[in-house]
This record gives structure tokens, sequence and C-alpha cells, in this order.
């Protein structure tokens, strides 16, 4: 009987808490979907287990296929820099696979809309409300294309409008694109946080979000992401599952 190969989420890791305490609840919700795979966390800094220990165990034990996920919602420095290096560093018998980040996906745009409607919205609220899609911000260009493209995406679902804004490294900030959107003319403002787990940056876009009518929750272990992390999974595994076929 063929094993599944072991699925690593590799997360970025934080001082705060809260962060991994969320990965964690992630984690478990992906494997209520999927019980008969293993699914195993990995923490690039700050918290342990770190993705390079996990992965010593897993060899260790005799593990010898993994697809490592990267945690992320857009393709920046992390995982094109930070993760691949991280991997390359693994134990040789490991044959390691690197899933694709996890955004931009249909999924993700529902997840959004969940914590908006867990926030106070409703449906019927959609045209009078303009949106603010705040995420973490990027150095790398092609993330922020991504953001923007994924609101422009967003807008034609019926809000208003919608505005990308960035915690960091990025212009405008949260509280730019509140502004913006009250400019507009739209009744009221939301902003939906388009980041997986709470900390630092989170809390900037908390902040900026003041003078928002709503503020909804990080995107955590909304049942949406984990079904991504499983479909994320499973393209990676397609070509072997091909060649085996073939």
């Amino acid at each position: 009987m063929r094993t599944e190969p072991v699925l690593l989420v590799v997360a970025h890791g934080s001082r705060d808490p809260r962060h991994a305490a969320t990965v964690h609840a992630l984690v478990r919700r992906v494997r209520s979907l999927r019980p008969g795979l293993r699914v195993e966390t990995g923490f690039l800094d700050f918290t342990l287990p770190s993705v390079h220990g996990v992965l010593e165990s897993l060899a260790a034990e005799g593990v010898r296929e993994v697809v490592a996920l990267p945690l992320l919602l857009t393709r920046a420095f992390h995982a094109k820099a930070d993760i691949p290096a991280v991997l390359r560093d693994a134990p040789p018998q490991l044959r390691i696979r690197q899933a694709e980040v996890l955004g931009p996906s249909p999924l993700l745009l529902r997840a959004l809309e969940r914590r908006l409607y867990e926030a106070g919205l409703t449906p019927a609220d959609k045209p009078s409300t303009g949106v603010v899609l705040a995420s973490a911000g990027s150095t790398d260009p092609e993330a922020i294309a991504v953001i923007a493209a994924i609101a422009r995406e967003w807008r034609h679902t019926g809000w208003c409008a919608v505005r990308p804004a960035f915690a960091s490294a990025s212009l405008p900030r949260t509280e730019d694109a509140v502004r913006d959107l009250r400019a507009l003319g739209c009744e009221r403002v939301a902003v939906a946080p388009y980041v997986l787990a709470p900390g630092f940056l989170p809390d900037r876009i908390a902040r900026g979000a003041a003078q928002a009518d709503v503020l909804a929750e990080v995107l955590g272990p909304a049942p949406e992401v984990a079904r991504v992390l499983l479909e994320r999974y499973d393209a990676a595994l397609r070509p072997a599952l091909a060649a085996v076929g073939a």
C-alpha cells in the first residue's frame, strides 16, 4: 500500500504566541478534513519546532517523501529564497516537493467574506460597503501586483469598491485606504485583513482600521483556508502521480 507523502506546513513564525496558536488551529482543521494524511508544522523563525528540526525527525523515522507547503499568501522573498534554502539543507534521503503558496484562490476570497460576515456585515451590505484588502506588504513587485489583482477581482463580486493596502514596505497604508473609500462615497467601510495569523503587522492593520466601521478577523483556521492547503498539496503530487500512471 502506497503511503502518502507527509505534508509539512512551513510557517513564518513570530514572537507573538497568537501566531503559533493560530497556525496549529489551522493544521488541526486540515487534519480533520483528511484524517489519513500526516500533517506536521515547522517554523522558519522565532518558534519551535524549526523546519530543519522537523525534517531531521522525519528522516530519522524513515519517512522518505515530504510536501513542504509555504503558509504564505503570495510568492515573495520567503517563498522564493528562504524556504528553498532550508529545504536544500534537509537530510539527503528525503524527497521534498515544495508546493505553491496559498494565494491567489477563489476559496480565499470566500474566507475573506466569511470573516466580514462574522464581523457583522451581510450580503445585502455589499453595494454600499467599501472594503480595504489589507495585506502585510512586500518589496516584491510580483506580490504587490497579486494583491492589486485580487482587489480588482473582488470588486466585481458586488462591493461598492475594494482598495488594497499594506502594513509595511508598500503604500497605501490601511488608514489611507479607509479615507479614500470615505471620500469615494461608500456608506460604510470595512477592513479585511488578508493575513493568516495575528502578530505585529496584523496589529498595525487593526490600528489603521480605527476609523473604519468594520474590522474582520484574520483568515486563521477558516475552513476555506484549510481546503486551499489540501488543494496545494494535491497539486504538488500530480506530476508524480502522472508518472506512476504512465
